[in-house]
């Protein structure tokens, strides 16, 4: 009775450690993680393609149809609840799980994994800009959640294919700034020196023509705000 405990005790840790070692995903990520939604998605009818590890546009098709035929959030991103609906399920490894960057092992609330994930982006598209210029990056992010022209979270926003050049070039991932956090809280509390742009970019980059096309709005530092 003894042994069984144990082993039972040995698995379900194991199992724990498993999920919390689970990342979030998104177009563009790879690895063991990857190849392990693939095969589940695979198993269970959504995903049709090789199981690589790379998460590219076969798997979002995926991950898109398992998250809404599971109640979730349609964003293509698989986050704690994702893992959850696909099985690895348990509280501890949900906080382990998150993002790095949430804060949750210092006892933040669950709307900081916005905070911070909007904090990463701010950072990585605006990191020499002003304060201002900043809080206007994070503010055209909140407002493409609020537009019905693009995903409804800020996570789906972020890591919508192509929209952010600081997720494709991996600078989402440079080292926070309190700068950012502070620009992320307030633009999430309503603040916007944007003007309800929905777009921005740095004319002295190459860009699409069509965004030209855009009415702009403001200049902030070396980004054109626009609707």
């Amino acid at each position: 009775m003894a042994l069984l405990v144990f082993t039972t005790a040995l698995v379900m840790h194991n199992d724990v450690k498993a999920y919390a070692q689970k990342k979030t995903l998104y177009w563009g990520s790879s690895g063991n993680d990857v190849y392990v939604l693939q095969q589940k998605l695979s198993q269970w009818g959504y995903y049709h393609g090789w199981a690589d590890g790379t998460y590219g546009s076969a798997t979002y098709k995926a991950v898109i149809d398992f998250q809404r035929k599971n109640g979730l959030s349609a964003d293509g991103v698989v986050g704690p609840d994702t893992w959850a609906a696909l099985g690895y399920s348990d509280t501890a490894g949900r906080l382990a799980a998150q993002p790095a960057g949430t804060y949750a092992d210092r006892g933040f609330v669950e709307e900081s994994r916005d905070v911070a994930l909007l904090a990463r982006v701010i950072e990585g598209e605006a990191a020499d800009e002003s304060y201002y210029g900043k809080l206007a990056v994070g503010a055209v992010i909140l407002n493409r959640v609020r537009s019905a022209s693009f995903p409804d979270t800020i996570a789906g926003v972020i890591f919508q294919p192509g929209a952010f050049e600081s997720v494709s070039n991996g600078q989402i991932n440079r080292p926070l700034t309190k700068e950012s956090l502070r620009a992320a809280r307030e633009a999430m509390a309503g603040s916007d020196p944007s003007g309800g742009a929905l777009f921005f970019w740095n004319p002295s980059k190459t860009v699409s023509p069509w965004i030209w096309g855009r009415q702009i709005i403001t200049t902030i530092g070396r980004h054109v705000f626009a609707r």
